[in-house]
Parts: C-alpha cells; sequence; structure tokens
C-alpha cells in the first residue's frame, strides 16, 4: 500500500496523516495521532512508517476530512536544514560556476520552514528574489562518520519538495559571496506537500518542474545530480552530526532568474514548483509586512 505523510491545520497545530488508497480505491487521509503527536524526528527513528503501515492494515486509524485545512511542512520543525549549492552542472554553468569536485554545503536556520502554499513575503529592497525547486531529504535516523554509501542510504526517512528561495543580491556580493545571508530569509524554505517514504518512490530518476505566471522556467531530472543522496549523506556526516527530522535539499536544476534569461519575482507573481511524486507547490508573492 503506497503512503504519504502530511500535517494539516494552522501553524503550531498541525496534525499527523497518512495518505493511502482507501478500500475502494480512493485515496483517503487517515488520522496518525493513535501513534504520534506530530511527524517529527523521533517518530521516523522510532519506526514509524512501519508502525503507521501495520496499523493502516489493521483498520485502526480514523480516517479525517481534510478538505479546507491548511497543508502545513511535512515534517515538524527540523534540527538542520542543510543546502546544497551548485549540484547540477547546467545550473552551476548558468551561475558562473565551475561544476564542483565535492559538494557545496551551507546551512539554512530551521525557522525558514514554511508550508507549500502559505503566504510568501518578498523581503523588504530585495532586487533579486529567486526560486529553486529541489529534492529534499529527510533523515531516519542518526549519521555520524558512515562508512560508505549503503550505510548513507540507510539513513534516509523519505524525500519531499522543497523550494530553496534565494535573495541574489545578498547571496553574491563581491569576491568572498554571503550564500547565508540570501538564504535564510522568513519562509523561505517551503515543504511539502507531503513526505513520501523513501522505499516509495525511486529518486534517481525525477523530473522536477518551475512555473512563474503559468510559464515554464526549470524541466528537469534528479537524473542530472551532481552528488546524489547517498553520496551527500555520506560527505555530509563526515562534517556534522545528521538527526532524525534534519532535511538536506540537494540543489537546483537549470532555469532560475539568476541565469538572466527571466526576471526575478515580482509582487504578484505566481510560483510554482514539482516534483514527479513528491507533489506540487504553489506561491504567490506580495511585500513582507
Amino acid at each position: 500500500m503506497h503512503v504519504k505523510f502530511a500535517r494539516l491545520g494552522p501553524a503550531g497545530h498541525e496534525q499527523p496523516v497518512v495518505i493511502a488508497l482507501a478500500a475502494d480505491g480512493i485515496e483517503q487521509f487517515f488520522d496518525l495521532r493513535p501513534l504520534t503527536a506530530d511527524i517529527d524526528g523521533a517518530f521516523l527513528a522510532g519506526g514509524g512508517i512501519a508502525s503507521t503501515q501495520e496499523a493502516l492494515d489493521a483498520g485502526r486509524l480514523p480516517a479525517v476530512h481534510a478538505e479546507g485545512l491548511r497543508v502545513g511542512a511535512p515534517i515538524a520543525r527540523p534540527g538542520t536544514v542543510v543546502g546544497i549549492g551548485l549540484n547540477y552542472a547546467a545550473h552551476a554553468a548558468e551561475s558562473g560556476a565551475t561544476p564542483p569536485e565535492v559538494p557545496v554545503v551551507f546551512l539554512k536556520p530551521s525557522n525558514t520552514v514554511t508550508g507549500p502554499f502559505d503566504a510568501a513575503p518578498i523581503p523588504p529592497s530585495s532586487k533579486k528574489y529567486d526560486w529553486e525547486v529541489e529534492l529534499g531529504i529527510v533523515i531516519g535516523r542518526e549519521a555520524t562518520y558512515l562508512a560508505d554509501l549503503d550505510e548513507a542510504a540507510a539513513c534516509i526517512a523519505g524525500y519531499v519538495l522543497a523550494n530553496d528561495l534565494s535573495e541574489r543580491e545578498l547571496q553574491l556580493p563581491g569576491a568572498a559571496g554571503q550564500w547565508t545571508k540570501g538564504k535564510t530569509l522568513p519562509q523561505s524554505t517551503p515543504l511539502g506537500p507531503w513526505l513520501v517514504p523513501a522505499g516509495e518512490i525511486d529518486a534517481t530518476a525525477l523530473r522536477l518542474r518551475t512555473w512563474v505566471n503559468g510559464e515554464a522556467r526549470q524541466d528537469s531530472s534528479t537524473a542530472d545530480l551532481i552528488f546524489d543522496p547517498a553520496t551527500l549523506i555520506h560527505h555530509l556526516s563526515q562534517h556534522m552530526v545528521l538527526e532524525p527530522g534534519d532535511v538536506i535539499i540537494t540543489g537546483t536544476p537549470e532555469g532560475v532568474a539568476l541565469s538572466g534569461r527571466f526576471p526575478y519575482i515580482q509582487t504578484g507573481d505566481v510560483v510554482e514548483i514539482e516534483i514527479e511524486g513528491l507533489g506540487r507547490q504553489r506561491k504567490e508573492f506580495h511585500p513582507a509586512t
């Protein structure tokens, strides 16, 4: 039975649910609160995905009427959000950079995480706010000094759709650059709408797309990643502790405004992103208040 995990309800008061096919073959939402208070690191590390399947099979999870409920990020506030830069060769080229020989790593505060359809503020004085559709990896077990790629792959709980919204004027000033300043703005890491368990999806060749006001911008595949998920986790584990519930956003393909081919995000723009099997986000941008 294929399942997806989501969190529904007001910000800060989301209800954990699992989405699965009911007996009639129609997708249905089921309440996860008999198993967990939230979809977080403790749930993932404690075998929550397997327990969910067992509870579904036994009919122990009540149905949820989800219509009209806000969709939150599908993982409760992560301890760490790790960003990977320049992880598609064509995007590195459009950014004027050489494809990296080792992963380019930066960190994002967890308070940048927001839901896939929440308000999308353009930072004050921003002139170059940019979209970045990305595959997100959700960690399911602690990763420290992993020995090989098999160990790394075993740490993946699942995958999410992510947008690494970036203010290029802040990110790339002068020779040193300031990636942290350009990638840590409020509500700049929309996740979701759902988390798909690693065993439910082949992340090696997923189509990624972005539209701005209905016009195509990005259209690529995770097959073009320079460093795949297991390689990234193995590498990161040599430099930091990855904990259950942490999220790694793996880089964006070509087609961003930084390329010079498209205008940056403007007031009233609608940006939609999608990854095959991981759902779709929609954001209408307005000045921050």
